[in-house]
């Protein structure tokens, strides 16, 4: 635990704790607990989807020719860029930098916001090729309701991504508000610490996510379907 002396006149101190660092501590962990439920969370869909994938290979080969790398990696990249970012604005808060805090978290929410955009469009192809598992699937092959089950595991997964990254849009708002009333010093900027891990969290998500539903396959012709 840090021995910094408390700083009782920090407006953020909680009472509870002896001093800002030790405030600090239990928040980072608290967070790390939360996390690793999201770990179980995602992990059960994981183990799933590699369940299924070992019981019709195939049939996942084909159905990943029904994403679009291209545009899978496009947000990869841009993930990538937005946990920079992040890890910009964290390192603004610990020096008490709050204005350059605020420009970065606004350039975080900005990647987050296309990732986004380019799922809505990804969203929408899927929609046109009639590949919607319940609503708009019309793929004629033998292997149609094993394609389907894929196509189900692909929008519960980056669907349930998408929310995570909405929630942290919001999470971000937030603390730009805080930044903007200059909270975050060398003393206190565990919020955005904190923040950060999830946003970081769900960033390496998509990094598993990516190769599981995009790649796998990929070789493959395109199988056409009426």
């Amino acid at each position: 635990m840090s021995d910094a002396p408390a700083t009782v006149t920090h407006p953020a101190f909680a009472h509870q704790f002896d001093n800002l660092g030790q405030q600090r501590d239990v928040a980072v962990f608290g967070m790390w607990v939360f996390l690793v439920t999201e770990i179980m969370f995602f992990g059960g869909l994981f183990a799933g989807y590699t369940v299924y994938r070992s019981m019709y290979p195939h049939a996942f080969a084909i159905a990943s020719q029904y994403m679009n790398v291209t545009v899978g990696a496009l947000n990869t990249g841009v993930l990538i860029c937005s946990s920079l970012t992040m890890v910009l604005a964290v390192q603004a808060a610990q020096l008490g930098r709050n204005r350059v805090v605020i420009w970065f978290l606004l350039a975080t929410i900005a990647f987050g916001l296309v990732f986004l955009g380019v799922k809505a469009y990804e969203y929408h192809e899927k929609w046109v090729e009639q590949v919607v598992p319940g609503f708009n699937f019309h793929i004629h092959l033998p292997e149609a309701r094993q394609i389907e089950l894929l196509m189900v595991f692909y929008f519960v997964m980056t669907g349930m991504h998408a929310l995570h990254m909405v929630i942290g849009v919001g999470l971000l708002s937030y603390l730009i508000w805080r930044a903007s009333k200059d909270e975050f010093g060398p003393d206190y900027f565990n919020p955005v610490d904190n923040i950060g891990l999830y946003w970081h969290f769900v960033d390496i998500v998509w990094i598993f996510l990516f190769p599981m539903l995009y790649l796998i396959g990929a070789h493959l012709p395109r199988m056409i379907h009426e």
